[in-house]
C-alpha cells in the first residue's frame, strides 16, 4: 500500500525550524513523499536561527522536491489533489488568525484553502507566543472546523512567556495518522 501524499508548511517561526525540519526528515526517511511549502516569510528571511538560503537547500534535498512559496504556486494543490494531507509545521498566530477568518494572501493559506476544497485533512502544529492570548479565539474557532487537527501542544515556558505554546512535534506522525481516519488525537493539550 502507498504511503499518503503529505504537504508540509513551514511559516515564520523561525526558533522551531530545526524541529519541525527534523520531523520532515523523519517522514521522507519513514517513505512519506513530502512536499515542502513555505511562507514567503519563512522561505525569504534571515534569522538568528539560520540563512533563508541555507534551510531552504536543507529542505529541498531532504524532501527531493521544489519549495512551493508563492501563492499562484500553492493554489493548484486542490485542484490537482496534491495531497491526502497538509501539515503546518511551525503554524504562527498570524497564518492561525488568516485560516480562522478565510484569509488567503500567503502561500500557506492558500495551500490549506486549496486542500481543503478536496475534504482531506490539515494538521496544524501551533507555535506563537499569544496562543493563550489574541490567538487563543482563533483556535477555538478552527477547532470547529471540519477538516481541521491539531497536533498535541502545551505552555512552552509559563513563567516567562504565559501564554506561549508550542506543539509537541514528536506527536506530527500520530496525529497525522488520526487525522487521516477522521479522529483527533486527544489530549490537545499536555503537559
Amino acid at each position: 500500500m502507498n504511503k499518503p501524499q503529505i504537504g508540509f508548511a513551514l511559516c515564520g517561526s523561525f526558533c522551531t525550524f530545526d524541529k519541525a525540519i527534523s520531523v520532515m526528515e523523519a517522514l521522507v526517511t519513514q517513505g512519506y513523499p513530502v512536499t515542502p511549502i513555505m511562507s514567503h516569510t519563512a522561505y525569504s528571511t534571515d534569522t538568528r536561527f539560520g540563512k533563508a538560503d541555507i534551510i531552504n537547500a536543507r529542505i529541498e534535498s531532504i524532501c527531493s522536491k521544489q519549495i512551493i512559496h508563492t501563492v499562484d504556486g500553492a493554489e493548484p494543490i486542490g485542484p490537482k489533489k496534491m495531497f491526502d494531507v497538509l501539515v503546518v509545521e511551525p503554524c504562527t498566530g498570524n497564518t492561525l488568525a488568516k485560516l480562522a477568518c478565510g484569509i488567503t494572501d500567503t502561500s500557506v493559506t492558500m495551500a490549506c484553502k486549496s486542500h481543503l476544497r478536496n475534504s482531506k485533512p490539515v494538521v496544524l502544529a501551533v507555535s506563537t507566543n499569544d496562543a493563550l492570548g489574541n490567538s487563543a479565539k482563533n483556535i477555538g474557532q478552527l477547532m470547529n472546523y471540519r477538516n481541521i487537527y491539531f497536533v498535541p501542544m502545551r505552555q512552552d515556558d509559563c513563567k516567562a512567556k504565559p501564554r506561549s505554546v508550542v506543539a509537541d512535534f514528536s506527536l506530527t506522525l500520530r496525529t497525522v495518522e488520526a487525522a487521516l481516519c477522521g479522529e483527533q488525537l486527544q489530549p490537545i493539550f499536555t503537559q
